[in-house]
C-alpha cells in the first residue's frame, strides 16, 4: 500500500502523500496554508485555475537553486521543504510590491475592500511602503453593465476570470489582449461585455481576487426606495441567501439564518417581507405540469414532443441557450424563474387583494446571482414598461445594507415571513442547490403521475457535486431518466449531445454556477474553498428536513392561489402570468 506513497518533510513535519500531490496540497494536509493569488482548485468540481503565474506560493526546497512554485511542484521522495524561510518571505514580499507598482491605491473606496485577496497578502507580508511605485499604468477600459462592473486597472493578471469564463463556463468572453503594459483581460477586440455573448453568470466576479470585477451595486437605489413614502417596497430573498448571509457577519458557513433574515429586512425598512421559496413551490406546479404534459405526449407516441424538458430557473443558462443554441429554444421549460413568478403574482394577485396600484409597488429580489440583475430588465417581464421585479441585489449587497443600518445581525430575534406569499415547503428550499429543482419537481410529478404517495422524499440519487450526474426514477412501470448539470461548460456538453441525438433523458436540470445557487456570484466570496459550498448545501437539506411541508403541491398558500386566482397549472391566466418565451440572441 505504501508503494504509491511519497515521504517528505515540510517545515519539519514528516508527511506521506500520494504520488502526484503538489507541495501546496501536501502543506495543506499538515495545516500549512501557503499564500497564493492565481491558484484555485475547488476539489470535486471543475473549478480550477493553475497557471503558476503569480509566484506568491514559492517555497524553498533543499538542494534546489531556485525557489519552487508550490502549486505546480510535485512532491518527490525525501524532499525537505521550507515554506517560510527568510529567502521565501523576501521573494514573496518583492513579488507583491511589484504587483502594487501599477495598482491603484484607492483601497478605501474599492468594492472589494476587506475582501480583496491582494490586500490580505499585503498585510500578511507587512508591506508599509511601495519601493517600485510609479510604474507605467495603461488606460484600460472601465465598464458597468446591468450586472457586472469592470475596472481592469485593478487586474493582477491571475487569469482566474479567464479560466472560469473559458474552461468552466465555456462562454469564451474574457481573455488576454495586447502585450506588455498594455495587456488587459477583456473580450475579443476589446469589445464591451454588453456587446458580447456574456451570460452575466458573474463567475468571473466570484473568483476575481481584487476589485477588477465586481457586481453592479444597487444599494443606493434601494435606500432611496425605502425612504420614499409613496412606495410599497417588498422583499423576496432566495433560498440560497439564508445559508450564506451569516458568513458576512462572522458566522460559520452553512449557518441557517432564515428567521434573522426576515427580521433584518423589516428593520431595514421593507414594508412586506415575503419569500422566493413560495414562488419556487409555484414554479414546481407549473414546471411539473409541463413535465407531465410532455411525458404523457411522449407515451402517446407524439413525435412532435421535445424531450428532454430542461429547467428554466437559471437566467444565465437561459442566456446561454439564446446566444448559442437558438435552434433549441423549445427544449427549456417556458416557466419563469421563481423570482419572476413572484414579481408577477405580487403585482397582480397580491396587489389586487391589497388594493395597491401596480406602479406603487417595488419588488426587490435578494439573490445569490448576478444574472438576476439582468433578468429584471428583460422586456418580457414588464407590463406597460413596469417590471414585475424592479431590481435585484446580491447577498453581499444585503449584508452591506444591514451593516449600514447599524444592525447587530447575530443578535436579531427570529421572525416569520409575511402571508400569503411567505409560506413554503422544503421542496422550495432546496432550489438553492444543484439537483434541488429536479428533486423538488420529482416529489410532485411522481405523485401526480402515479396517484401514489411518495414514501422516500429524500431523493439521494440526484444529490451531489458531480458536474453531470444521472438517475432513473421509476414511476409505476415508467423509467423516468433524469440528469443534473451544473456549470455552463457541462451544460454545453449536454446540448452538444442533444443536438447529435445522443441524449437519453426525459428531464434535465441545469444551473450555471458551481454547486447551483449556493455558489452564485452574488454570495459571500468563497475564495476557492469548496468546503464553504458544501456547508451551504448541507444547510439547505437540513432546512428542508425541518419543514412540516416538504412537497410543493401541499403548500396551503399555493393551493389558495390556484383556488382564488389561477385556476389550475397551465391555465390561460397561469400561462400569461407565469410563463415566458425565448428569443434568438446569437451574434451574427
Amino acid at each position: 500500500m505504501e508503494i504509491n506513497k511519497i515521504h517528505l518533510a515540510i517545515d519539519g513535519h514528516p508527511i506521506s502523500v500520494e504520488r502526484g500531490t503538489t507541495l501546496m496540497e501536501a502543506a495543506e494536509q499538515v495545516g500549512i496554508h501557503i499564500p497564493r493569488l492565481c491558484h484555485i482548485d475547488m476539489k470535486g468540481t471543475c473549478v480550477q485555475n493553475r497557471p503558476a503565474s503569480c509566484r506568491l506560493c514559492v517555497v524553498e526546497v533543499e538542494h534546489r537553486r531556485n525557489l519552487a512554485p508550490s502549486c505546480e511542484t510535485v512532491c518527490t521522495e525525501g524532499m525537505v521543504v521550507n515554506t517560510h524561510s527568510q529567502r521565501v518571505i523576501r521573494a514573496r514580499k518583492t513579488i507583491a510590491e511589484l504587483m502594487l507598482s501599477d495598482h491603484p491605491n484607492d483601497c478605501l473606496t474599492c468594492p472589494k475592500c476587506s475582501d480583496c485577496e491582494l490586500q490580505r497578502l499585503v498585510m500578511q507580508f507587512n508591506i508599509r511602503e511601495m519601493p517600485f511605485a510609479g510604474g507605467e499604468m495603461s488606460p484600460r477600459k472601465h465598464e458597468q453593465t446591468v450586472s457586472i462592473t469592470r475596472n481592469m486597472d485593478k487586474c493582477v493578471y491571475c487569469r482566474r476570470c479567464e479560466s472560469m469564463c473559458n474552461d468552466v463556463q465555456s462562454v469564451g468572453v474574457l481573455g488576454a489582449i495586447r502585450r506588455g503594459f498594455n495587456t488587459t483581460i477583456a473580450p475579443t477586440f476589446d469589445l464591451m461585455m454588453a456587446d458580447t455573448n456574456c451570460t452575466y453568470c458573474g463567475q468571473c466576479v466570484a473568483v476575481c481576487p481584487t476589485g477588477a470585477l465586481t457586481e453592479h451595486d444597487d444599494t443606493d437605489r434601494l435606500m432611496d426606495d425605502l425612504a420614499n413614502p409613496d412606495k410599497v417596497v417588498i422583499a423576496q430573498p432566495a433560498p440560497a441567501v439564508r445559508v450564506a448571509l451569516g458568513e458576512e457577519f462572522g458566522m460559520e458557513p452553512g449557518t441557517i439564518v432564515t428567521g434573522k433574515l426576515a427580521t433584518a429586512l423589516r428593520n431595514i425598512g421593507f414594508d412586506y417581507v415575503f419569500d422566493t421559496d413560495f414562488a419556487a413551490d409555484l414554479t414546481i406546479m407549473e414546471e411539473g405540469a409541463e413535465i407531465l404534459e410532455r411525458i404523457k405526449r411522449f407515451l402517446r407516441n407524439d413525435k412532435t414532443v421535445r424531450l428532454p424538458i430542461m429547467t428554466s430557473c437559471c437566467p444565465a443558462w437561459i442566456n446561454l441557450c439564446e446566444h448559442e443554441f437558438p435552434d433549441m429554444l423549445d427544449y427549456p421549460s417556458t416557466s419563469r424563474s421563481p423570482a419572476q413568478m413572484f414579481g408577477s403574482i405580487a403585482k397582480s394577485y397580491w396587489a389586487e387583494k391589497m388594493g395597491i396600484p401596480r406602479e406603487q409597488i417595488v419588488v426587490v429580489s435578494i439573490m445569490p446571482c448576478l444574472a438576476k440583475k439582468y433578468e429584471c430588465t428583460r422586456p418580457e417581464f414588464q407590463t406597460e414598461g413596469c417590471p414585475d421585479v424592479d431590481y435585484s441585489i446580491s447577498t453581499r449587497e444585503l449584508a452591506r445594507i444591514i451593516k449600514r443600518a447599524n444592525i447587530d445581525f447575530s443578535r436579531l430575534e427570529d421572525s416569520d415571513f409575511d402571508s400569503p406569499l411567505g409560506e413554503s415547503s422544503g421542496a422550495g428550499v432546496i432550489f438553492g442547490t444543484t439537483g434541488g429543482v429536479l428533486e423538488a419537481a420529482l416529489r410532485t410529478v411522481y405523485e401526480s403521475f402515479t396517484g401514489k404517495e411518495l414514501q422516500r422524499i429524500d431523493l439521494e440519487e440526484v444529490r451531489g457535486m458531480e458536474g453531470i450526474r444521472h438517475a432513473t426514477i421509476y414511476m409505476n412501470d415508467f423509467p423516468l431518466k433524469v440528469c443534473v448539470v451544473h456549470t455552463l461548460g457541462n451544460a454545453r456538453k449536454i446540448m452538444d449531445k442533444l443536438r447529435k441525438g445522443d441524449l437519453p433523458y426525459h428531464v434535465v436540470e441545469v444551473m450555471a454556477c458551481p454547486g447551483g445557487c449556493i455558489g452564485g456570484a452574488g454570495q459571500p466570496y468563497h475564495h476557492g474553498d469548496i468546503h464553504i459550498i458544501q456547508a451551504r448545501q448541507r444547510a439547505l437539506y437540513d432546512e428542508d428536513k425541518g419543514k412540516h411541508i416538504r412537497k410543493s403541491h401541499e403548500n396551503p398558500d399555493i393551493q389558495q392561489l390556484y383556488r382564488e386566482y389561477l385556476g389550475h397549472p397551465l391555465s390561460e391566466k397561469a400561462e400569461h402570468l407565469l410563463h415566458t418565451h425565448y428569443s434568438d440572441k446569437s451574434i451574427k
